[in-house]
Order: structure tokens, then sequence, then C-alpha cells
């Protein structure tokens, strides 16, 4: 698979899914990883916050901590950014630089989408830490799935297992973060594609896999028998 090199030099391609609680991007990248595969593609992929060891010890804090020592918006952030730097120095780079398609559930938007436009913090801040932990490090495209925050969050309830700290968010705080994704978005229209997701599982996967698809072809990137 012949591979486009960025300014860094990195022969990989680094794809990402976002979204509000419930939009069903966990299930996409299951399905998304799978036809990249059967296409002849070598594809990383991995979550955030996680992706390696220390990455998903941070995971565990962020999403499972108490109202005994609540998490301040700051520390919320820096926590974020802290696994985003494990990951990107250890799992993601690498696999661009030996030329996988990497696929990562969240990344920096769910950071400015989160801890901006719903915990309010500065942009521009969160904008300068994320540039600090990744070393720039932005997606070549962004899959942003979309749901209205009473019927991702109902999905959530709705779901097995317990809920995480974030489910736990007033609905105010997950309409503020819906309206952030589709914000960024209309700031970076050619790197993100705004997806419904309040479809059929198999409507969104097929314009998802026709999207990617679709781009790997006009990057060059053939796909070809392994």
């Amino acid at each position: 698979m012949r591979q486009a090199r960025n300014r860094r030099g990195q022969r990989g391609l680094f794809l990402t899914l976002e979204g509000p609680e419930g939009s069903g991007k966990s299930t996409q990248m299951l399905l998304l990883s799978a036809a990249l595969r059967k296409a002849g593609h070598s594809v990383v992929s991995t979550r955030e916050p996680g992706g390696t060891k220390m990455a998903e010890a941070i995971r565990d804090t962020l999403l499972s901590a108490t109202s005994n020592e609540p998490i301040t918006p700051h520390t919320e952030a820096l926590l974020v950014l802290a696994a985003r730097s494990q990951h990107v120095a250890h799992l993601i780079r690498p696999a661009l630089a030996r030329g996988a398609i990497v696929l990562c559930d969240r990344f920096a938007d769910s950071t400015f989408a989160y801890q901006g436009f719903g915990r309010r913090l500065p942009l521009s801040w969160l904008e300068n830490a994320n540039r600090a932990a990744t070393g720039g490090l932005m997606p070549h495209r962004t899959l942003l799935l979309d749901v209205p925050a009473s019927i991702g969050l109902a999905r959530r309830r709705s779901a097995r297992g317990n809920q995480n700290r974030l489910d736990r968010e007033s609905t105010a705080f997950h309409r503020r973060v819906r309206q952030g994704f589709l914000t960024l978005a209309s700031r970076a229209p050619r790197r993100i594609k705004v997806v419904n997701a309040n479809r059929p599982v198999e409507a969104v996967r097929a314009e998802i896999e026709a999207l990617v698809l679709g781009w790997l072809r006009t990057r060059g990137c053939q796909t070809h028998a392994r």
C-alpha cells in the first residue's frame, strides 16, 4: 500500500472517530477496521483516553472517580493530555512510521468538545496544551458521528454495565459537547466529515465505509491482497 508522507516523515494515515456519548463510535470503528483489513490495509485500532498501559490507567481514574474528591476541569484536561502524550509516543507515531492506518476512537477534538465547550475551559489553552502533548500531531481525516444528546444518552443509559462519570453529567453538559463538535466541524470542513448517526447501524456503516475507502483511493492507497 502506497502511503503519503507528511512533513514529519510519517508514512501511515491517521483517522479518528468522534462524537457525543451514544453515537456508536466503538461499533462503527470495529466495522470500519474489518472493512479496511478485508481491503488489504494494515490497521491499528486504538482509543482515547487509553491505548497504552499507562494511558489506560489514567482512563480508569478519569472515568471512575467518585464525588469524594471531584476532578476539577483543569485536572481532567491535564490527565487526558498526559494519557495522549503516552499514547502518541508509544503507539500512534510508531504505527504511522510503519505505514499503518491508525483508527482512533476519540482524539483531540474530544478534548476541545468536552473540556472546552462542555467544561468551558479556554480553547486556546487546550489547543496549546494539546500541541505540546502531541508534538502537533492531528488526524488526516475525522468522522464525526452526530446524534442528539437526548438520544445518545438514552442509548448509553439503556446499555448494560455501569455508567461512567461522564455518562452521569447533565443533559445540558452533553448538549454543549455536541454543539462543540459541530462547531469544530464547521471550522475544519475538509478534515471533519459529519455523519448522521441517528440511523440504523448498517446505514451508518455503509456511509462511513464509502467515505473512507473513497478517500484512500484519492490518496493513492490502493487495496491489495495480503
